[in-house]
């Protein structure tokens, strides 16, 4: 087995390659300094520090793509011990991928109130975290400890599964949400021009989320051309750029839900309209995290505060 076949996968990049060197430091530093500044906004933004989407988006960042991306500065450097490193990307990798997919599903209720869907979005994002996690870990430290040619191609294989897995995840509850999405706007009553006010916001949330869907092919097509390290390096930019975008679909959902006073009539018996009081329970923390900064810089400027909602029921 070559040692370009094995580099990178075992132990540090050793290859004397200035460009890919420097492409990889870039991704990683990108990584960084994205997820240095979505923890600004994050505390910049939230009012209460509780909740799943709260909870999820600040681990994904602080225990996901942080170790992740230091994890691999160490390794392909050859800085500290290699167990160290692959233990620091193990769990940043857990946090950093099931993290993103908590952080969609927590936002999901608030297109879809059906229960059951979202009972079956979670049970998939729990199989798929067993599923694909466990297996992959195995085969990771033994790639690098045990080092024979039969562990690193299980990896390889096993790595192109779980990149795959997971890709078709996101695409799932990305897809489910922007279906609810569109349907609610198409439900929308039209301005006095004829036109649907909420359109722009529609064609924001599809732009926003057809760019989340190119990112992941990306990756998938680094993977499969064997581009180990530029697709292991670039992963840490991708998902902190992806919970960066995650505000801007969060405030749009919420601007558009806020807007559409009334469920489409065409909606089936499962699908459950909540009680007044229930959607200021759900809604609250995505609400105020549109309001509580005055620069928030991807609030919809007619977007109300959970507080100003609950005034005008009262």
């Amino acid at each position: 087995m070559s040692n370009a076949y094995l580099d990178g996968i075992i132990g540090e990049y050793s290859e004397d390659n200035f460009t890919v060197k420097a492409t990889f430091t870039v991704f990683l530093g990108l990584a960084l300094y994205n997820s240095i500044e979505l923890l600004v906004l994050i505390f910049a933004s939230f009012r209460r520090y509780r909740g799943l989407y709260f909870w999820s988006l600040l681990l994904a960042t602080v225990l996901g793509v942080i170790p992740q991306s230091v994890s691999f500065i160490l390794k392909y450097y050859d800085i500290g011990p290699l167990w160290f490193s692959i233990t620091l990307s193990t769990i940043g990798w857990y946090f950093m991928v099931t993290g993103q997919a908590l952080v969609l599903f927590s936002r999901l209720n608030i297109v879809v109130q059906d229960l059951t869907i979202s009972h079956r979005v979670l049970a998939m994002i729990i199989v798929d975290a067993i599923v694909l996690h466990v297996p992959t870990t195995v085969l990771t430290y033994g790639s690098n400890f045990v080092r024979t040619s039969v562990w690193v191609s299980a990896y390889k294989i096993m790595e192109r599964i779980e990149l795959t897995g997971f890709s078709l995840q996101e695409f799932i509850i990305s897809g489910l949400y922007i279906y609810k999405a569109v349907k609610i706007l198409r439900m929308s009553p039209a301005s006095t021009q004829g036109h649907n006010p909420n359109r722009k916001i529609m064609y924001q949330l599809l732009a926003i989320n057809a760019l989340i869907i190119v990112m992941d092919v990306i990756l998938l097509v680094l993977q499969y051309m064997n581009y180990f390290v530029v697709q292991t390096t670039l992963k840490s930019t991708v998902y902190s750029i992806k919970l960066k975008l995650e505000f801007g679909v969060l405030s749009r959902l919420v601007f558009m839900v806020q807007s559409h006073r009334y469920w489409p009539s065409d909606t089936p018996k499962s699908y459950t309209r909540p009680a007044r009081a229930r959607e200021e329970l759900d809604y609250h923390e995505f609400l105020d995290i549109a309001q509580s900064n005055p620069e928030y810089p991807y609030a919809p400027k007619n977007c109300k505060s959970a507080s100003s909602r609950h005034r005008e029921v009262v």
